[in-house]
């Protein structure tokens, strides 16, 4: 069983980056997205960009980087925290749909609808109902959104076992990570094979051509944020794009497949 284990870990390993050559190519990469947001702006388009992932995954550094030097104004980050009284008697996407991006802006959500899908459904906060309803309806609402002309991504940063608990023990040793402390990580690794159940049925499930899940294999952060901000700039239009510079790496970004439930490509 641990052999298998380490097997698993080690196809999951993602390629290293120098910090000189972090540094270079996401100075280079922020420079492309300002003139990504020079054109969304002009041109009125509208962005969403859905980062999912595990505790620990990276999502939080990997917006830090993407909203670093983009406009204020037309970026926003949404982070909504356990929904209220009145949330849970309301329409299940009804809390989304106000943050949802208007004409100019470029909204990011560090998780989203898709709680319902992972956290929701491995530790029982949803009834079985309410959890295939919403697999059954998320397809709809996400084409909804396409058709009215939202440009969405959605992104899921994937990392191995081992990966996960060494974060997690270094988000409780640092005093300025403790922020991001909550109880729900202290049951993350104990749930691991649920949370990975969880992600093969969210990705078979509502993985659709209108909104078709890109996962970004994320063990070293370094190379998974450099690697998904290239795939989301190749997939946008926009003036003056350095071509060359934005090509990620098919290694680690890439669009899901179920062969890749077998095939090493996602975390056991």
């Amino acid at each position: 069983m641990n052999k298998k284990s380490n097997h698993d870990d080690a196809a999951h390993v993602a390629p290293h980056i120098g910090k000189k050559e972090y540094k270079e190519t996401l100075h280079a990469l922020q420079i492309e997205l300002v003139k990504l947001q020079r054109h969304f702006i002009k041109c009125n388009d509208r962005i969403l960009v859905i980062l999912e992932g595990r505790d620990g995954a990276g999502k939080d550094g990997t917006i830090k980087r993407i909203i670093q030097h983009l406009s204020p104004r037309e970026t926003r980050v949404v982070a909504l925290g356990r929904p209220s009284d009145r949330d849970r008697g309301t329409w299940y996407f009804q809390r989304y749909v106000p943050h949802l991006p208007a004409c100019q802006e470029f909204v990011l959500f560090n998780r989203s609808w898709y709680n319902r899908a992972g956290v929701e459904r491995v530790m029982g906060f949803c009834s079985e109902a309410d959890y295939d309803e919403f697999m059954e309806t998320v397809p709809d609402f996400e084409h909804m959104l396409v058709r009215s002309g939202i440009k969405l991504f959605k992104y899921y940063l994937d990392i191995s076992q081992a990966e996960q608990k060494k974060r997690l023990q270094d988000r409780r040793k640092d005093p300025l990570k403790q922020w991001k402390m909550s109880p729900i990580d202290a049951e993350a690794l104990k749930h691991w094979a649920g949370y990975s159940q969880a992600r093969n049925e969210m990705f078979a499930r509502t993985h659709t051509l209108s909104a078709p899940w890109t996962v970004v294999r994320a063990d070293n952060k370094e190379v998974a944020r450099i690697n998904l901000i290239k795939d989301l700039l190749m997939r946008l239009h926009y003036d003056g794009k350095d071509r060359d510079l934005v090509l990620p790496n098919p290694e680690v970004v890439f669009a899901y497949d179920e062969a890749h439930l077998t095939s090493g490509m996602l975390a056991k």
